[in-house]
């Protein structure tokens, strides 16, 4: 059971979190820079408030980053707009058809086509596209899923994507799931790789301690450059999409 309040802490305003959790935890939330802290229920408020203005400066420094980090342009689904696949600028062409629903394809190197009602509307569109980017995923996650299920010698979890507010990845290691974020479709592939690697690194340690930190150094010794690429990419025009960074040893 989560337990959820808001304290002020050194100007800030910080979402408190309540949860059966080992360790105290800060992250800082795009896209404003919200503050949020999950605490085991044993700390007290006074330990908590210690906790951040000890990791104030960090705390502040994301903000900034966020404040000046790239956002992806409003979408309006129109043609001549640049759209990501798996990390590569295609320019969007939008065509009016007879067909009842949406018909979506590469065409070329850097094209990306709808077929659409002519009636059709933004929202429309856009529901559309994120369900062409949810099968493109599914197709390169999938395989890489099993691949990481050999190399690190695990039962094959189940697996599924959607969309996320604050993570790139999510494990439940005692029911074996794992989630993957949709806004990954549009991020490069080794990005995905790495999110992959990270979240069936759960299911042999749980945590983010020196075993699990093991396993990504030795299949990964690049991980955490990939993350900081992953991290540095422009965040969604989607308040849905957007991502969490925290410190040292946070959920992908």
């Amino acid at each position: 059971m989560m337990i959820t309040d808001v304290i002020e802490v050194a100007g800030l305003s910080v979402e408190l979190v309540r949860k059966p959790i080992k360790n105290l935890h800060i992250g800082v939330y795009p896209p404003a820079g919200r503050v949020r802290v999950a605490a085991p229920p044993a700390i007290s408020e006074d330990a908590v408030r210690v906790a951040i203005v000890t990791r104030l400066a960090w705390i502040k420094k994301k903000q900034r980053e966020f404040a000046g980090q790239a956002r992806e342009t409003e979408r309006r689904y129109v043609s001549g707009e640049t759209h990501h696949v798996f990390g590569k600028p295609l320019r969007l062409m939008v065509r009016s058809s007879a067909r009842r629903g949406c018909q979506i394809q590469l065409e070329g190197t850097d094209r990306l086509v709808m077929d659409v009602p002519g009636s059709s509307t933004p929202a429309q569109k856009a529901d559309w596209l994120a369900g062409w980017y949810r099968q493109q995923l599914k197709q390169r996650a999938g395989p890489k899923v099993v691949k990481w299920v050999e190399k690190l010698g695990v039962p094959e979890p189940r697996w599924g994507i959607r969309q996320m507010r604050t993570k790139w990845g999510s494990c439940n290691p005692d029911k074996r799931i794992v989630w993957i974020n949709l806004d990954l479709a549009k991020k490069p592939l080794h990005c995905l790789e790495y999110v992959i690697l990270h979240e069936m690194a759960h299911l042999i340690s749980p945590r983010h301690d020196t075993a699990f930190l093991d396993i990504l150094n030795r299949h990964m010794p690049n991980w955490c450059q990939t993350r900081e690429d992953l991290n540095a990419l422009p965040l969604a025009a989607d308040p849905c999409l957007t991502r969490t960074t925290s410190g040292p040893g946070q959920d992908s």
